[in-house]
């Protein structure tokens, strides 16, 4: 880890307010001897963006219409092509609570093709397609916008795009598992 942990205590009330925002979401985000677990600790240090940007998250996790295993995958995929430990720790876990096959998962943390089915596909090939191209296919487009429809595709690039900033603060500085997690990639 980076940057040195800080206690609640030990926030400026403009910190405090970004972590009093983060804690009494429904993200139910646990403090620990590392304070503000994930990113959360980072963004409370930078109060004028770390409120919008928690803000922004609560949006994506708590407020879209797309199904919570297609978001999911969507964030798992993108937790392992930036190989972002605690990101796809943290999301396998809740990918499996909302019905992800685990075994898919494995495929998917091994960089193989985990065979996705319905619209969990969909979710991995826009997330891979964005991430690897920068854009869609107009196939796929076409097959995304179909499938989900107009708002969740929206709400699907949109998640896309917020957990690349996610992964990136995550492995910019270095955050650390939580005890409870296992580290998906050991080799990084």
């Amino acid at each position: 880890m980076r940057l040195p942990t800080l206690s609640l205590n030990e926030l400026n009330p403009e910190q405090r307010k970004v972590a009093d925002l983060i804690l009494s979401s429904p993200r139910k985000i646990p403090i620990d001897k590392q304070g503000l677990i994930g990113p959360f600790g980072v963004w409370a240090r930078a109060p004028e963006v770390g409120l919008e940007t928690q803000a922004l998250g609560a949006k994506v996790r708590f407020s879209t219409e797309l199904a919570e295993n297609v978001k999911e995958v969507a964030i798992c995929t993108v937790g392992q092509f930036h190989r972002s430990k605690f990101e796809f720790a943290a999301h396998r876990k809740l990918a499996v609570a909302a019905g992800v096959d685990d075994s898919k998962l494995e495929r998917l943390r091994c960089g193989d093709d985990p065979g996705f089915d319905g619209d969990e596909n969909i979710a991995w090939r826009v997330a891979r397609g964005l991430l690897t191209e920068h854009r869609l296919p107009d196939a796929l487009y076409s097959e995304a916008l179909t499938a989900l429809g107009e708002t969740p595709l929206i709400e699907l690039v949109l998640t896309i795009g917020y957990y690349c900033l996610v992964s990136h603060t995550l492995n910019a500085f270095e955050i650390p598992l939580t005890d409870e997690m296992e580290d998906p990639f050991p080799d990084d």
